[in-house]
């Protein structure tokens, strides 16, 4: 193997490569690759035969597929709306959760200044996921890779795509009124008060010739979203009114 078979884990055992691939739903042509995706930089007999290559060619691909699959599932979003669930979705905070929460971390072969640390860098936790991502698509090509990312990144979309529009009323508006007039909403400023340092905001959301109830905001960017909250309950039926309060 690239890596010694010697080489230990975190708890100074030698590493269980099928209980490893028990956890991971994939089982390995090529046991190296597997080894090398597991194996960081400190417990390498060199770099080039740990996980950064991998890593690098998994960020890649994880990207990717995560691109498609927000594409294809969230047709009316916008692509700045796209872009930072993305960002959400592969950040290395996500990957290291994933991996935190796989226990990939009882697999890791570390170098013994590394294993000895009782809590692991996020980085190296986000680098393994990534690296395993590689790995398994160059052994078993692009659906295997396909299935291992959708499996584990599924959650974290849902996550993601909650987070971004949850409270975010001008995304909200901006999907809607495209869906169901192909138009986009603008925001006027009606009225504004108070000295330079304390400023309010009353901003109203326009569609098409309908004007929405305007909505103060300490800022313009509080007061358009809670326009576009003003706007959205009144579409809705409802008689709920944001930021009136001056």
């Amino acid at each position: 193997m690239a890596n010694s078979s010697k080489q230990l884990n975190r708890e100074g055992e030698r590493p269980d490569f099928e209980a490893c691939q028990e956890l991971l739903g994939y089982h390995f042509h090529d046991l190296e690759l597997l080894e090398a995706a597991l194996t960081h930089a400190s417990g390498a007999q060199h770099r080039l035969v740990s996980n950064e290559r991998l890593e690098f060619l998994g960020d890649a691909i994880l990207g990717a597929v995560v691109c498609e699959i927000l594409y294809r599932e969230y047709p009316n979003y916008l692509e700045g709306d796209l872009t930072k669930i993305k960002s959400v979705v592969v950040s290395r905070q996500t990957c290291a959760k994933i991996s935190r929460a796989m226990g990939l971390d009882r697999f890791l072969i570390l170098g013994k200044g590394m294993a000895s640390d009782p809590k692991l860098p996020r980085s190296l936790l986000a680098d393994v996921f990534e690296s395993l991502v590689a790995a398994i698509y160059l052994d078993g090509g692009d659906a295997a890779a396909r299935k291992f990312i959708t499996d584990r990144i599924r959650d974290e979309i849902d996550l993601a795509v909650s987070g971004a529009t949850l409270n975010n009323y001008k995304s909200q508006l901006q999907q809607e009124v495209q869906r169901t007039a192909g138009l986009t909403p603008t925001y006027h400023l009606v009225d504004e008060k108070g000295p330079d340092h304390s400023k309010s905001f009353m901003v109203a959301a326009r569609v098409g010739e309908v004007d929405y109830p305007p909505a103060w905001g300490r800022s313009k960017k509080e007061a358009e979203q809670n326009a576009a909250f003003n706007a959205l309950n009144q579409m809705s039926g409802g008689d709920q009114a944001a930021g009136n309060a001056g």
